[in-house]
């Protein structure tokens, strides 16, 4: 009985948990310690995959049993979601059992370290900082900590799109994306959304040693990101219409429809044409990763060349969409809700 009141609460409070997790991630920002959920998560990646790498006597393998590989990958995101499901909402619900306040505040705080808004404006704009005041070199390290691409060939226009490119495809995975799975099933199903994207940083890579142990992480990555990208790309398009100062709102759409698909993901060109449609840049291109260069398309017109001050532009854009993001899914789960409490009362 316990349990179905405590899950009741949950269900009844997710909507105000999640403005309120929107507005302190807003004020406050990410909260960089090792107790933060997404480190844990983190952590236990990196424990789960040293022990399957022992029981499958993959230790040093660098690829040489992809069905070993693969299977041992399955095994790790299953216990990675499972772990993150079952604490999560264990946790939840004995709060909530507690007091319905303590519930609430676990609730909510636990939305806000899942939102990354003002944490994704504060490192891209380090890299802004860093070029205006100490030039390429701090540029490069800087970018370095927001990106996986290797930064020591990077010029001052790499280091730029760099960061734009990194803004525009975490508007979706590290806002729009949780919003909407925060919206549908609360913290809960965020933490499951944030496990298999923080599964697909840490193993998702296509080099030797992940290319078969990170298939079913990176293939589950883009499946659930699937909607959400081309929702943000929507919102993005939406935001930048409105959005004072954004010269090209009317290309972003069009940059869109045409270089969406410009990427061997099938969501990360969503934004990032949307991005660079509305700045008027090209963006994306050649990238070295691990010391080897890897040929990508294009995205975008190289309408003007690239700045710096393309940073806090592609910032503010942000912004506007994780704005009208929150806005428009509480907005509609409220109007499920009412749908379905008079259709079905």
């Amino acid at each position: 009985m316990w349990l179905h009141t405590a899950f009741v609460l949950y269900m009844n409070f997710l909507l105000p948990s999640v403005v309120i997790g929107y507005i302190a991630d807003l004020i406050f920002g990410d909260p960089h310690n090792l107790w933060h959920p997404v480190c844990l998560i983190g952590n236990m990646i990196s424990v789960f995959e040293k022990m399957l790498r022992r029981v499958f006597h993959l230790d040093n393998d660098r690829g040489e049993h992809p069905a070993a590989d693969f299977a041992a990958g399955m095994i790790l995101v299953l216990m990675v979601l499972f772990c993150s499901a079952a604490l999560s909402s264990g946790v939840l619900l004995l709060c909530y059992h507690l007091h319905w306040i303590l519930g609430l505040a676990v609730q909510s705080w636990m939305c806000y370290t899942i939102l990354a808004t003002k944490s994704l404006r504060v490192e891209s704009m380090k890299v802004y900082a860093a070029l205006k005041k100490d030039g390429l070199e701090a540029g490069r390290n800087a970018v370095s900590m927001i990106v996986g691409r290797d930064t020591d060939r990077l010029d001052e226009t790499g280091v730029v799109k760099a960061a734009v490119e990194t803004v525009a495809e975490n508007t979706s995975d590290g806002v729009i994306a949780p919003l909407f799975f925060l919206v549908i099933g609360g913290p809960v199903l965020g933490y499951f959304y944030k496990a298999v994207n923080t599964m697909d940083s840490m193993v998702g890579y296509k080099n030797e040693r992940y290319r078969h142990f990170g298939t079913a992480a990176a293939k589950l990555d883009d499946a659930l990101n699937f909607l959400p990208a081309r929702l943000s790309a929507l919102l993005m398009i939406g935001a930048a219409f409105f959005l004072p100062r954004c010269r090209n709102a009317k290309n972003a759409r069009m940059i869109w429809r045409r270089d969406r698909r410009n990427h061997a993901s099938p969501n990360s060109a969503q934004t990032e044409a949307v991005m660079a449609g509305a700045l008027g840049v090209q963006l994306a291109g050649d990238a070295w990763y691990f010391g080897e260069r890897h040929e990508k398309p294009t995205i975008g017109d190289d309408l003007r060349p690239v700045e710096t001050e393309d940073i806090p532009r592609a910032n503010r854009l942000m912004y506007a969409t994780s704005i009208s993001g929150v806005i428009i899914f509480v907005f509609v789960r409220v109007c499920i809700c009412l749908f379905v409490r008079v259709y079905f009362s």
